[in-house]
């Protein structure tokens, strides 16, 4: 019995590792660019709409001959809506940060606020009400045995670490990208097109953070609810920092929160202490990773900091 348990809160805390470790690598290129991105909640939740909407919209002709008919190309193509989605808002974001040099803090708040009214009004019009979509009949497959059968996003999500570590240490576009984070002036003396490359590093920070919105929509519920991210975006960014802006280090970051995450969840607070308190553990975590009280990080010299050439 003991077993069981422990494999049930294994599984679960990979499940809720997943969407967190999604926004963190994609926070990860973005800030290693120079760009901060606290838009990840924001962009997570435009993610989830996107997918959730359209895999319904995809499928909704086929149940209305055959309300069992198996739509297996449905929820892929809401993948890629996220994808493209995520994307677009990443690019948003990298326009008014890189390009008009505004307030990147600033930008990135006003795209977490459109993510409260905007999917509202999309909601509305497509299913006369501001909070939920329609159930989704075909979501994202399971893939593995009892337990430990997840959504393909949950394989990627730890696959992408070991490339995202390759990519921005053993290529040349990741040295251009860690470059114009740290040194951007050095980076365009010796031709590095330092905008270029921040807007790279947002549009993929945006596409990694979708994707995250699309695992809580399609591949672990099978509907978009407003503001499921539940904050998921803000931790993302604490481990990112926990993880001391590393591949790696925020994979160790996401699977400690997700771990608490997944105790709250499975246990409920038990006899011990109120459920609500074991659920407020992760955010308790986030506060005190930002508030520096789990080692000093240090972040890429010229984050934040608009680049004049």
């Amino acid at each position: 019995m003991d077993l069981v348990i422990l494999a049930t809160l294994v599984a679960s805390a990979l499940r809720a590792t997943t969407p967190l470790l999604l926004a963190s690598l994609g926070g990860l290129f973005s800030e290693r660019s120079g760009v901060v991105n606290i838009a990840l909640e924001g962009i997570m939740i435009f993610g989830a709409l996107a997918a959730a909407v359209t895999a319904q919209l995809v499928e909704r002709p086929y149940l209305a001959d055959d309300p069992n008919a198996v739509v297996w190309f449905a929820p892929w193509l809401g993948l890629l809506a996220a994808m493209i989605v995520g994307g677009a808002v990443g690019w948003i974001h990298a326009v008014v940060s890189i390009r008009y040099k505004a307030d990147q803090i600033i930008s990135a708040t006003a795209i977490n606020l459109m993510a409260i009214g905007i999917p509202a009004v999309i909601l509305t019009g497509l299913y006369d009400n501001s909070t939920a979509s329609a159930r989704i009949q075909n979501r994202l497959p399971q893939w593995g045995v009892g337990v430990f059968e997840f959504s393909p996003l949950v394989y990627l999500a730890f696959l992408l670490v070991p490339v995202a570590w390759y990519v921005l240490y053993r290529t040349p576009f990741g040295l251009r990208l860690r470059s114009v984070g740290e040194h951007p002036e050095a980076a365009d003396s010796v031709g590095i097109d330092v905008r270029r490359m921040r807007y790279y590093g947002v549009v993929i920070s945006g596409v990694l953070a979708g994707l995250g919105g699309a695992f809580l929509s399609i591949g672990n519920l099978n509907q978009f609810v407003a503001e499921m991210s539940g904050g998921r975006g803000f931790i993302a960014l604490a481990a990112l920092i926990f993880g001391k802006w590393t591949p790696f280090g925020a994979l160790g970051a996401t699977l400690l929160f997700g771990a608490f995450e997944a105790i709250g969840t499975l246990l409920g607070g038990g006899e011990l202490l109120p459920p609500s308190l074991v659920q407020a553990v992760p955010f308790i975590l986030t506060m005190l990773v930002l508030a520096g009280f789990v080692g000093r990080a240090i972040p890429p010299k010229a984050i934040g900091k608009p680049f004049e050439k």
